[in-house]
């Protein structure tokens, strides 16, 4: 039966053979079957803005709806910590990645200045303008989640359930599979344009240091949690290296819910602290793919010569913490529920948003592996913080 079964390539493995492809045909291929791929690239970077704001009103509103039922004492600790961590990570990210790129990135690299002067034009641009923008989405999608709990409304949450279980469908099985096509003809145009080495030399310094930072703010989540919990902070972290590698390997921080539970309890949590912070956290703590979207934006911004001012910055961050409660149960959700955040409040170019997108995309296992793993910090505090026999 197993000889039967259909080889399915991940999304990894399609955006490294996109990435590959991209660059040797952009070497040769003539200017208008670049400017082809181009008329795609720029046609889809219009959908996708059209389809963002859909998303966070389809997705973000039943989060928060379903969230909220029975909402207690601990809900809402639970919730405070893990937005507290996600934000954290970001700032975290923006100090560390800003004072350490100017030590291995050419500030202003692919600047419009110093790119090669060759423009590769559409051969249309049709414009779909979205409905409302994403923050009118997000602000909406709060009001009417919060709403539904507090009036009860049954008809309006079903209505949002419904609409998100469309929203869902359609990233699933139109933008997602086509997110490889996206990048291959963006790829493409920069190979063309002669500046596909110094996007790949830096990728993969831009990656390494995403790692590298997403483990550092581990070490710091379990030296804190573990002070408060009175436990060994290393002892724990390596009772959560299972999670971690999953994790890693899945690609996602709600497929792995069952290791992240075992693991946690092998830190000696109670079974109904790990019983309802694993699987709450895995919707709203996602602090490794923070960390990953923060430093391929401050990447792009570096490399492109935008000016990124802290102010700007943070309004990103405490937006995009909110945002990514819509992650859950979508591949690269974080990423879908940030792109209108970049272009919005950070004045992305869709150029930019899609080299973003690339860099997240390129290795996307080490974000869900760090969501997953602090998800264990934060069940060690609740443990901590609510005593034996107290329940939500």
């Amino acid at each position: 039966m197993s000889l039967g079964r259909k080889f399915k390539p991940g999304l990894f493995l399609k955006v490294i053979v996109a990435i590959t492809l991209g660059a040797l045909l952009g070497m040769v291929a003539s200017e208008p079957l670049v400017r082809v791929f181009k008329t795609f690239n720029v046609l889809f970077a219009q959908v996708l803005k059209f389809i963002i704001p859909l998303m966070v009103l389809g997705l973000v509103t039943p989060a928060i709806a379903h969230v909220g039922k029975g909402a207690g004492k601990m809900l809402l600790v639970v919730l405070g910590i893990a937005y507290l961590s996600t934000i954290c990570s970001g700032f975290f990210a923006h100090i560390c990645a800003s004072n350490a790129f100017p030590f291995y990135l050419n500030a202003g690299e692919l600047s419009p200045s110093a790119v090669s002067a060759k423009d590769f034009q559409p051969y249309f641009d049709l414009k779909i303008p979205p409905l409302c923008d994403i923050l009118t989405a997000l602000l909406l999608s709060f009001m009417v989640g919060v709403g539904i709990i507090f009036t009860r409304s049954s008809a309006l949450q079903k209505g949002f359930d419904e609409f998100g279980a469309i929203v869902k469908l359609t990233i699933e099985k139109a933008v997602i599979p086509l997110l490889p096509w996206y990048i291959f003809t963006m790829i493409c145009e920069m190979s063309a344009k002669g500046v596909i080495a110094v996007v790949l030399g830096s990728g993969f310094k831009i990656i390494l240091t995403g790692i590298v930072l997403s483990v550092c703010y581990l070490f710091i989540q379990y030296c804190v949690a573990a002070a408060i919990a009175r436990k060994n902070p290393f002892k724990c972290l390596w009772n959560m290296l299972t999670a971690y590698l999953t994790a890693f390997s899945v690609c996602s921080s709600s497929a792995v819910i069952p290791v992240t539970a075992a693991c946690t309890r092998k830190n000696g949590i109670r079974d109904e602290i790990v019983d309802f912070t694993i699987p709450l956290c895995s919707t709203v703590h996602m602090c490794g793919s923070t960390i990953k979207l923060a430093v391929s934006a401050i990447a792009v911004a570096y490399l492109t010569g935008t000016p990124l001012p802290l102010a700007v910055y943070a309004h990103f961050v405490l937006m995009q913490g909110i945002a990514a409660v819509a992650a859950p149960g979508v591949m690269g959700g974080v990423l879908m529920a940030s792109v209108g955040l970049l272009e919005s409040i950070m004045g992305f170019t869709p150029d930019q948003t899609a080299l973003v997108m690339t860099l997240y995309l390129a290795l996307d296992g080490y974000g869900p592996a760090c969501n997953v793993t602090g998800d264990g910090a934060i069940a060690l505090i609740i443990d901590r913080l609510f005593k034996p026999q107290t329940h939500a």
